[in-house]
């Protein structure tokens, strides 16, 4: 594997205080298993040796503007966030990107889909600048980080889910979701293979 900068992107899901701290509207679910996983740090530093090589770093954040913009309440996720959507405010305090990766977005992009890439500007933004290539990191890995890698595939992009930059509520849901994504996507990575290649470039 060898990255070029002008053709790959970090695409970070949900890395926002609703998903990633205990005081966020998915806290109490998530908080507890993404600290104990490690995965903050060890995204925040693939990210900084991305960013470091010049190559982009597309953060999505999940949103509810006034009005719901294009939220559909068709699933029991959507309706929970639907019923609490004031927490989804884009300038709500749970809408923020995590202190520790605040300062490392070349974009940021929101949208109120599962998917990073459905209802918001991404995708333009991705062709614009001739990305091809995709290496995921975020929250949930069988939620957002599933959703995204095989709407990502789908138009054509080549998708690597970076497996210790992503974790789950369950260490079951999250292998699940890995070895499905292993069938889904160009492959999974680790992000010691990544930043390998980084070195390399």
């Amino acid at each position: 594997m060898s990255i070029q900068r002008t053709g790959a992107a970090v695409l970070a899901l949900h890395w926002q205080v609703n998903v990633i701290r205990p005081e966020g509207f998915f806290g109490p679910m998530l908080a507890a298993p993404v600290a104990a996983s490690g995965v903050v740090e060890r995204a925040s530093a693939l990210h900084e040796a991305m960013r470091a090589r010049g190559i982009p770093l597309l953060f999505t954040r999940f949103t509810v503007p006034v009005g719901e913009g294009q939220l559909v309440r068709n699933t029991a996720f959507m309706r929970a966030v639907a019923d609490a959507q004031t927490e989804f405010r884009p300038d709500a305090p749970g809408a923020a990107i995590i202190p520790e990766m605040a300062h490392q977005p070349t974009e940021v992009f929101d949208n109120q889909k599962l998917s990073g890439l459905a209802g918001n500007a991404a995708v333009r933004w991705l062709t614009e600048h001739g990305v091809d290539t995709l290496y995921l990191t975020g929250v949930a890995t069988n939620l957002t980080v599933a959703q995204t890698a095989r709407h990502a595939t789908d138009l054509g992009f080549t998708v690597h889910p970076v497996i210790d930059c992503v974790t789950a509520a369950d260490p079951g849901a999250h292998e699940a979701a890995i070895a499905d994504l292993e069938l889904v996507t160009s492959s999974c990575v680790a992000a010691a293979r990544v930043l390998e290649s980084v070195e390399h470039c």
